[in-house]
């Protein structure tokens, strides 16, 4: 038996991994978050499967499902919204499953800063531009962040930021950004990226949280700041025709 971790991707249901809709189709239990989860890739489950919403259950609830299941001999796919490898709460599933002596694995999936790139029809490393990329959230009602890890000090890089679970709080957002980055600065969000009703707002760190507050957006949505938001850059040296080979 075997608690497979796998990334359900963005939204679309059409977005899962081969892999993971494979062991999604095969797995006689699996524990999803209701509202992140579409319905129309829990219909790619066996038919009477057992279908666990995690929604509003603690993590000790959520390690029985697992530690049962594994007593029954039963796979498990565990969905994870977007790609296990980031704001999943895999290391503490997965260090409970350790203790217990529960096999576990974890498949990849395309993560949410992955689909809102392509909603919006931009490479968030632009030669010339930015060349690197920071996935960070902010501390408002959650764990508090690592020293040297809060906003204002990612901000001092200068690099493309692209803040999860931040739309609620835009206004600190754009508070902490200003001074570095400047009022005029590229923003985007992108809310329910991939999924039928995607909204994607486009603006400035000047007018960005107004926009937000207007559509309604409150949740489910990624922020994305810098330039490689604006039109720009060189040509990459990969493609050059001076480049030796």
């Amino acid at each position: 038996m075997t608690v497979h971790f796998i990334g359900a991707g963005p939204g679309a249901a059409d977005l899962i991994t081969v892999r993971g809709r494979d062991l999604l189709a095969r797995c006689p239990v699996c524990l999803y978050a209701g509202s992140l989860v579409p319905a129309q890739l829990l219909a790619v489950c066996p038919p009477r499967a057992r279908l666990v919403d995690t929604r509003d259950l603690t993590l000790d609830r959520i390690i029985e499902e697992l530690v049962d299941a594994h007593r029954s001999g039963m796979d498990v796919a565990r969905l994870c919204s977007g790609d296990p490898s980031v704001f999943s709460a895999l290391t503490e599933q997965t260090r409970r499953l350790d203790a217990a002596g529960v096999p576990w694995e974890v498949v990849p999936g395309v993560p949410a800063f992955a689909a809102a790139a392509a909603a919006l029809g931009r490479e968030l490393t632009v030669p010339g531009v930015g060349q690197t990329v920071v996935l960070t959230r902010i501390a408002a009602r959650a764990t508090p962040m690592p020293p040297g890890e809060e906003l204002a000090s990612l901000a001092a890089t200068g690099s493309t930021l692209v803040l999860h679970l931040a739309v609620q709080r835009i206004e600190a957002v754009v508070e902490q950004l200003v001074p570095r980055y400047g009022g005029g600065c590229p923003v985007a969000v992108v809310a329910r990226a991939s999924r039928e009703d995607e909204l994607v707002l486009r603006g400035t760190l000047a007018d960005i949280a107004a926009r937000v507050r207007a559509a309604g957006v409150r949740r489910t949505a990624v922020i994305v700041v810098g330039r490689v938001l604006a039109d720009g850059g060189c040509e990459s040296h990969l493609y050059s025709a001076a480049r030796e080979r």
